[in-house]
């Protein structure tokens, strides 16, 4: 029964306070294409989708998708993850109440809610394809957002409701194809970056002080220190980097970057809780043989070397995609993992002038011990994909 003595506790921490009521990382991982028809032009562009909702499914406690509502003012308990719901797949059904492009977030105890004030992924009347990030902090109690009512990003405190928004503006223009969120633990700091470069730099907010500071574009944000002064980032395309920027602050100082080419192109994880590596596992795919991965390895991010190599074990043999995503203690990362077919990309079909949304379907997170490689079940997951689930703390480059 631990199971349902870990649901009521989380419903207890859900009761509210005062009332109580550019190409992805290969063709085969992202195959959601959207066809956008400009009228006037007559063009159809096809564009990549990284679209998900992901219901977690706890024992015994059934998800009634037609109750979600909007996100309480204040009274939420702490995250299990946050999605996207894209409402026309091309088989299967849309969540019961899908908002095309809306956000949700789902509690540890299993309740659901829109994220009205995040900017939805898609223009109304599905127009045009914009990205939206959201990130949910490590402890699981805040989430950051794009607001298209402020203009730039804010973070949400969600058990007393307290928003703080960023000082620095960022046009919806400006958010790129690909852009991923880190949320630091205390809520402080909160990275953005972006794909393509454009010509805006990605930025480091700390929402505190209501100051800013520039960070190249194309690089994921994957660990921050504690005091916001050093940030850890990776970069998978076109080749697998990784870059330490030190002496951030003040916004006006000369920092210290270390990069590092990677000798392969790597899956990476978040920086571990030791604040010096990354779990990394080989992606061994080509355009005719994909969906291969390698062993998975310690590696330092200053240098590049890897301390340590192990097989991974408990995966079912039919899994395809894996995402290296929150570390859960100093040994176990998380390792979100689906099984679809992957197909060569001459066998691959590039259809235009309809759109095309993969159906829902199953997939699961494990904890993977990255000393012994041993894998055990966490939680299973209904989604389009695993790109854009995000779980509680930094995102990993997949």
């Amino acid at each position: 029964m631990t199971w349902l003595r870990n649901v009521l506790v989380d419903l207890a921490d859900d009761s509210p306070e005062v009332d109580l009521a550019e190409r992805t990382i290969a063709a085969h991982h992202r195959r959601r294409l959207t066809a956008i028809s400009y009228g006037a032009a007559a063009m159809v562009v096809v564009v990549a989708l990284g679209v998900t909702a992901a219901i977690r499914l706890l024992p015994g406690v059934p998800q009634d998708a037609a109750s979600v509502r909007d996100l309480p003012a204040r009274g939420v308990g702490p995250l299990s993850h946050a999605y996207q719901t894209f409402c026309k797949p091309h088989s299967g059904k849309a969540p019961a109440g899908c908002r095309d492009g809306g956000w949700r977030v789902v509690t540890r105890s299993g309740r659901t809610y829109h994220v009205p004030e995040a900017l939805p992924g898609l223009a109304p009347g599905r127009t045009g394809v914009r990205d939206s990030p959201l990130a949910i902090s490590r402890d699981a109690r805040k989430i950051a957002y794009y607001s298209a009512e402020e203009g730039t990003f804010q973070v949400r405190d969600l058990a007393s409701g307290r928003t703080t928004t960023a000082a620095r503006k960022v046009p919806e223009t400006r958010l790129g194809r690909l852009s991923r969120l880190m949320l630091s633990d205390d809520g402080r700091f909160l990275a953005f970056s972006k794909v393509p470069d454009l010509t805006d730099p990605a930025v480091l907010f700390d929402l505190r002080d209501g100051i800013a500071r520039d960070l190249p574009n194309r690089w994921v944000p994957i660990g921050l220190s504690p005091n916001g002064s050093t940030i850890t980032l990776a970069e998978y395309s076109p080749r697998s980097r990784l870059r330490t920027i030190s002496n951030l602050w003040p916004s006006s100082s000369k920092s210290d970057t270390t990069s590092v080419t990677l000798p392969a192109h790597y899956l990476i994880s978040p920086l571990a809780p030791d604040g010096k590596t990354v779990a990394v596992i080989e992606n061994l795919s080509t355009a005719e043989k994909p969906c291969r991965h390698g062993r998975l390895a310690f590696m330092d991010t200053l240098t590049g070397e890897k301390r340590k190599t192990t097989a991974i074990s408990g995966l079912p043999s039919d899994v395809s995609q894996i995402s290296l995503r929150t570390w859960l203690n100093t040994e176990e990362v998380t390792a979100l993992t689906s099984s679809v077919r992957c197909r060569p990309a001459s066998e691959e079909p590039i259809k235009v002038g309809v759109a095309i949304e993969q159906p829902y379907r199953t997939m699961t997170a494990y904890a993977v011990n990255v000393r012994t490689g041993k894998a055990r079940k966490l939680a299973t997951y209904r989604a389009q994909g695993i790109v854009a689930i995000v779980l509680p703390g930094p995102p990993g480059t997949r």
